[in-house]
């Protein structure tokens, strides 16, 4: 995929290069504060990729507070003055910070997973399975994965069907992914040895759902948010040179 100047940048996903040239597009003016975005079926046919890619694109945005989904209306670019507002304070050389976040999370997303368990629609089931197998695919090669990483949550959190869910991701945007929080210039790619546990925690969480069992896709998120503090804790040691 190219983006308007013919080049695609190396090393990029497919994802990141979207994500990029949906961005250079609302700056620059093509789409103004109050437009909408064109369908997701023809930015999938003008990108030349999966609507699965275009989904997680849009999330990335939409975690920077740039767009805003609106139900059964389409995706529209926000004012400067109307973004989202994010969380205050948030320090990544504090492990505190980072951990406050998670906890929210699990408090909250435990809760989006048992009710998307219950009320789910056969559609938002299947975003939840793509934006699994999308991840999956990303870790197994190798690849960056933390906007897949939040496009899963974010089904996840649609799924549950109270709007208040996934405008909850979106408000702490960019550090509900930490390892994201730990590389701002780029996201990195899987380490093999997490490539395992990531499929599996969050494999559980999408059979729990699919199995409509919101105990158990309650108890998998809030494993899985736990587990992900530990992780943090030790990709910041990691990041500070000191493994």
């Amino acid at each position: 995929m190219k983006t308007e100047d013919g080049v695609t940048p190396p090393g990029a996903t497919l994802v990141v290069t979207v994500r990029d040239e949906l961005r250079r597009q609302i700056q620059s003016g093509v789409y103004k504060a109050g437009d909408r975005l064109p369908s997701e079926s023809r930015l999938t046919q003008d990108f030349g990729v999966s609507r699965t890619v275009i989904r997680e694109a849009v999330a990335a945005l939409r975690a920077d507070g740039i767009v805003e989904p609106k139900q059964g209306a389409g995706v529209f670019v926000l004012a400067a003055a109307e973004t989202t507002p994010q969380f205050r304070d948030i320090d990544t050389d504090r492990v505190s910070s980072i951990i406050e976040i998670l906890e929210l999370r699990t408090a909250l997303e435990g809760d989006a997973a048992a009710l998307a368990a219950q009320r789910r629609s056969p559609a938002q089931e299947e975003d939840i399975i793509e934006a699994f197998q999308r991840l999956t695919t990303l870790a197994r090669e190798d690849k960056p994965t933390a906007d897949a990483d939040f496009a899963f949550h974010l089904a996840i959190a649609q799924a549950a069907n109270n709007p208040r869910f996934s405008e909850m991701l979106s408000l702490i945007g960019i550090a509900i992914i930490p390892r994201r929080m730990l590389h701002r210039d780029g996201d990195i790619s899987t380490p093999p040895d997490y490539t395992r546990v990531l499929e599996q925690e969050h494999g559980a969480i999408l059979s729990a759902i699919q199995n409509a069992d919101p105990d158990e896709a309650r108890r998998a998120m809030r494993t899985h948010l736990k587990n992900s503090q530990t992780r943090y804790r030790e990709q910041l040691r990691l990041a500070r040179g000191q493994g």
